[in-house]
């Protein structure tokens, strides 16, 4: 028994440091600078699944027939989105490793008029550097605190998006939002559970797409990055499309 007391406290401080070494990191975002750096610092580290918790949308305290309210419904979205995002990171990884090559090759006017479906850069783009914009953008993105709990955030000095897109202070930090005044009045914002839900199926879908792509791409079924590019778009097309028009078909019969 004395040897196992002698080793059972390694053990645990193994176990201990195994676990601490595995948590998710914590962002600092108690300004809105710092949120904008807590972003581009998810991008740089390859945690693409972080980005979700940076986004607050303000639920009505509504519950639908089915029990589940509204700030449940959202939550379920992020987590879909996650998950979406991290199956992305994890792909491109895979896509930047196997064609590093065809990567560092520039790509010419002749080689984008060739492309026979003329989207190909936009996916491959897409695909092997999904988050770079993020990362890029950080130079030029700057907040302008409005002292009311709220921020505006701006591009070379100008409203990102008209404004549409905005930063608010939460109970744990700052996170960037719509006014919930302007997407209520949008005719394609979710308002029902089942909208809500639609929403969390097609990124269930996209990242179903994503993982099926994977095993084919573990499988070596491309040689060219070209090839791969082109498998994924129809895979991504095909799953976004079906989704989006169960959607507009729902808001259609309301």
């Amino acid at each position: 028994m004395q040897p196992i007391r002698r080793i059972l406290p390694v053990l645990l401080a193994a176990v201990t440091a195994a676990l601490s070494g595995c948590a998710d990191p914590t962002y600092d975002t108690s300004t809105p600078d710092k949120l904008l750096d807590a972003v581009q610092k998810a991008v740089q580290d390859g945690r693409p699944e972080d980005l979700p918790q940076f986004i607050e949308i303000q639920a009505r305290e509504i519950q639908f027939d089915d029990g589940v309210t509204e700030a449940s419904a959202i939550g379920d979205v992020k987590g879909k989105l996650s998950d979406m995002l991290g199956q992305l990171g994890r792909v491109s990884r895979k896509l930047k490793e196997r064609f590093a090559k065809d990567l560092s090759k520039k790509t010419t006017e002749v080689d984008r008029l060739s492309d026979r479906f003329g989207f190909g850069p936009i996916v491959e783009r897409a695909v092997t550097d999904p988050f770079a914009f993020l990362d890029e953008s950080r130079a030029k993105l700057t907040a302008e605190d409005l002292g009311d709990g709220t921020a505006a955030l701006l591009y070379s000095g100008n409203p990102v998006a008209g404004g549409f897109v905005a930063l608010v202070e939460a109970d744990d930090g700052w996170r960037v939002t719509v006014p919930l005044e302007l997407v209520q009045s949008n005719e394609y914002w979710p308002q029902t559970r089942h909208e809500w839900a639609v929403l969390a199926s097609l990124l269930l879908g996209v990242e179903n797409s994503l993982t099926m792509f994977e095993k084919e791409l573990d499988q070596g079924k491309f040689k060219t990055l070209d090839q791969a590019s082109e498998r994924v778009g129809r895979l991504l097309g095909e799953s976004v499309i079906v989704q989006s028009v169960i959607y507009a078909s729902m808001k259609d019969k309301r």
